[in-house]
């Protein structure tokens, strides 16, 4: 049975004005080495909900964006090819919602809502 990750993001091209559709983004879960857990391509909205077969454990995970990629099918160069923002699970019942602020020379990031 395939259920809702409660981790989500979202990605904002900032150069652009507009959402990033079309990222790919992997998610990674730290248990002695980095296990990959799932992968998904933002939607038009710039957004992706992970779907995974396990429950969410606490510890840490990492979400890997190909930024390069993003940029490359828009005819741009960049900066940073991946983003890769390592976070931690404190309670596997919260949602985790973890935004990229996005253009080509740079990125944010923060816990959202």
């Amino acid at each position: 049975m395939s259920t809702h990750l409660p981790i989500t993001t979202h990605v904002l091209d900032l150069g652009s004005g507009k959402p990033a559709a079309g990222v790919a983004i992997a998610l990674e879960h730290e248990q002695d080495t980095w296990r990959a857990l799932a992968q998904g391509i933002t939607d038009p909205d710039g957004r992706l909900k992970f779907r995974l077969d396990l429950p969410v454990a606490s510890g840490t995970y990492r979400l890997t964006f190909a930024t390069a990629d993003y940029f490359t099918t828009r005819g741009k160069t960049c900066f940073y090819p991946q983003v890769r923002i390592e976070f931690s699970v404190d309670a596997a019942a919260d949602h985790y919602h973890v935004p990229l602020l996005l253009n080509q020379w740079g990125y944010s990031t923060y816990r959202g809502s």
